[in-house]
């Protein structure tokens, strides 16, 4: 079993930056991609990017791109999520997942126990 922990989240103005970040532990021979998801009270998550632990291919969803960046660091196998110019309705909260392949978002089936972020105007 795959342990997710996430930080990085807090509290900016609008424009400014923030770096998530999730370590993986535990069982991660079976992890070979990491995701990120945003999730809004009251509705389902819903995935930003998503990177190849081996490859490091990446993967966004067209319109987080060119705000967010994901990287990961094998050596400490964190992966981290870069989110810059936020916006007061970036404000959410923030999962990590893990899945045994990179593909559609329903192969995501580790989580994180999310981090919050707030951006006020």
């Amino acid at each position: 079993q795959v342990q997710l922990m996430e930080s990085g989240g807090g509290s900016v103005q609008t424009g400014g930056s923030l770096t998530l970040a999730c370590a993986a532990s535990g069982d991660t021979y079976n992890v070979n991609c990491l995701g990120w998801f945003r999730q809004y009270p009251g509705k389902g998550r819903e995935g930003i990017a998503r990177i190849h632990t081996g490859s490091q291919s990446t993967y966004y969803e067209y319109y987080w791109k060119g705000r967010f960046t994901i990287s990961y660091d094998s050596a400490n196998n964190t992966v981290y999520l870069q989110m810059n110019s936020l916006k007061p309705e970036d404000t959410a909260m923030y999962y990590c997942a893990a899945a045994r392949y990179c593909g559609p978002w329903s192969l995501f089936d580790a989580w994180g126990q999310g981090t919050h972020v707030t951006v006020s105007s």
